[in-house]
């Protein structure tokens, strides 16, 4: 970690503890948004990047001020803990330092989550961090646009990005403090529903965050995060139908089947046809799709050391593994099936939970409606994102920033309380008729 890292790591952990509950989720997501994966600090086989670091002072935090998750433990709560416990469990399997990377991955991950738990507890709160993060991306997305006019990454200085931006089919793409363009452009689509959501209420913030997140996807040059942006708005414009909502997944899920049967590829094959940026690599990860089960039995129990040979081209990070661009899928190399179906529980948790928050409040506004909504649908984008990215660095932070927001919001019941307010009064009036009669 060099000086400027260490500053930075300083200044933000004095915010984190020091700053009101309901604003110390912004440090934890500044420092996830500003500092590259370079800035480590070494203490034995331990590796604490900067997000690590402020996991470990934001715990400290809430032990010292005694603060607890909003609204108790949930079932997206109790699924998590499940797959990490699992996961580090399954290290058994593989390598003797498997559990060491296994602890820090979830440290970093599963520490984000419940953190946000614990400072961000109900709407207002959701509301604020997306009015803070459409004015803290701004500078990152002037420097991503610069860097795809140069071709410099203005981040290199702290290590663990390359100084010259990735050139394709003539253009540059930027990744600014992320370790890949896609992971840079999945931060912007994740912002940009953010942004439309505080239109009409907070304009200016609105204004600055369409441009910092739409910015950052556009630098980024990269088909995923356009795709992953496109299902969001998708998923926004399904507010419109939401009654319809059962009818419209059975409609998709007959889809899928009828052009599975047609096609001469498998259904997940559709991503190969599908290049926006131009360049993209779609082939690559239907291919991996295929692969992974065709090779089944090399890591549907507890996953597997050594994937190299399923693909003809490797990663240059890692000797034994192929590019594993599927988040679910590396979910499973790691721990096998039962690993990927208890993370796939969690995202069934979470939608889940969104549609009981909105049950649960049929009276509430429609603002406070559509912010449950709107976090539902930026959920449903990174799921199918999933199939095409594995968030490998601090982008991740702001998947688990969606999941906590979705688990917080319990938004109040103004007719329950309409209803308990006229009663009262009602009562009132009849013990005044009652005492003048008598």
């Amino acid at each position: 970690m060099n000086a400027i890292g260490l500053l930075f790591t300083l200044v933000v952990s004095a915010f984190l503890l020091v700053l009101p509950r309901r604003l110390a989720a912004i440090p934890l997501l500044i420092g996830a948004a500003y500092m590259t994966r370079g800035q480590v600090l070494e203490i034995g086989p331990a590796h604490f990047t900067v997000v690590r670091i402020l996991v470990t002072v934001g715990i400290l935090r809430v032990l010292l001020k005694g603060e607890r998750i909003a609204n108790g433990m949930n079932q997206v709560d109790r699924w998590l803990v499940l797959w990490a416990v699992f996961l580090i469990a399954s290290s058994i399997f593989h390598t003797s330092d498997a559990w060491v990377f296994r602890i820090g991955l979830m440290w970093s991950e599963v520490g984000c989550y419940f953190l946000f738990r614990v400072f961000i507890q109900d709407a207002k709160d959701v509301e604020q961090i997306f009015k803070a993060l459409c004015v803290a991306l701004v500078p990152i997305a002037v420097l991503m646009l610069l860097e795809k006019a140069t071709g410099k990454n203005f981040f290199s200085i702290l290590g663990g990005v390359e100084e010259v931006a990735t050139f394709r089919n003539g253009h540059f793409r930027a990744s600014g403090p992320f370790s890949h363009p896609i992971l840079a452009g999945v931060v912007g689509a994740t912002c940009f529903p953010m942004a439309l959501y505080l239109w009409k209420s907070h304009r200016k913030h609105a204004v600055l965050g369409l441009f910092s997140a739409g910015g950052i996807i556009f630098a980024s040059t990269s088909s995923g995060p356009i795709m992953m942006l496109l299902f969001i708005l998708f998923g926004l414009a399904l507010w419109k139908v939401r009654d319809h909502l059962r009818s419209i997944r059975w409609l998709a899920l007959t889809a899928i089947v009828a052009l599975d049967a047609v096609m001469k590829d498998p259904v997940y094959f559709l991503m190969a046809r599908i290049d926006i940026s131009g360049g993209s690599t779609g082939y690559h990860r239907a291919q991996l799709i295929r692969s992974s089960i065709e090779h089944l039995d090399e890591w549907w129990l507890a996953g597997t050391d050594y994937t190299r040979h399923w693909m003809a081209t490797g990663i240059f990070a890692n000797a034994n593994h192929t590019d594993i661009t599927n988040h679910l899928l590396g979910i499973g190399v790691m721990g096998g099936l039962p690993s990927m179906f208890l993370f796939i529980m969690v995202l069934v948790a979470g939608f889940g939970k969104v549609g009981k928050t909105l049950r649960e409040n049929e009276s509430a506004s429609m603002e406070q409606r559509l912010l449950i909504w709107t976090l539902g649908a930026i959920l449903f984008g990174h799921v199918w994102n999933f199939w095409s990215i594995s968030l490998f660095d601090q982008s991740v932070v702001f998947f688990y920033l969606i999941l906590a927001g979705i688990s917080a919001v319990q938004v109040a019941k103004p007719f329950a309380v309409n209803v308990e307010v006229k009663q009262s009064v009602g009562r009132m009036r009849q013990s005044r008729y009652v005492s003048r009669l008598g």
